[in-house]
């Protein structure tokens, strides 16, 4: 069991996974309270993105992709390329929920745990590929 649970954590895809998806709980959870608290839609999803976004930065450059950054200088180009690349999936994000919920009339969490699929492989590629190439 110990040799199977080894495995699985090297496996970048299965932390990404996970990670992931405690990702998507703080965007979905952040949603919520936001719309509940009354902020309109696209701010209260907006904020929720951004809140995501450097929770992901955090644990994805710690314990997914285990970057080397060793000092707070070393992070500033994986983190500005980071940004970059959530800033495409966040219009991906934002303009599917937008169009789900408000064109297509669906369930404001429906909406948004639907577009939650598409940004998540989206950014598993930037992350993978774009983002966390340093010291590897």
């Amino acid at each position: 069991m110990k040799v199977l649970i080894k495995k699985l954590y090297e496996n970048d895809v299965v932390r990404y996974v996970f990670f992931g998806g405690c990702t998507t709980l703080v965007n979905l959870v952040s949603f919520f309270l936001f719309r509940k608290l009354g902020i309109p839609l696209n701010p209260a999803n907006i904020a929720s993105i951004i809140l995501a976004i450097l929770f992901a930065y955090v644990v994805n450059s710690k314990y997914v992709f285990q970057d080397k950054c060793e000092n707070l200088k070393a992070h500033i180009r994986p983190f500005c390329k980071f940004i970059s690349a959530r800033l495409v999936s966040m219009v991906v994000e934002v303009g599917g929920v937008w169009l789900l919920v408000e064109i297509l009339h669906m369930n404001e969490m429906a909406g948004k745990l639907f577009t939650q699929v598409i940004v998540l492989v989206m950014n598993y590629i930037f992350s993978k590929f774009f983002v966390f190439t340093t010291g590897k």
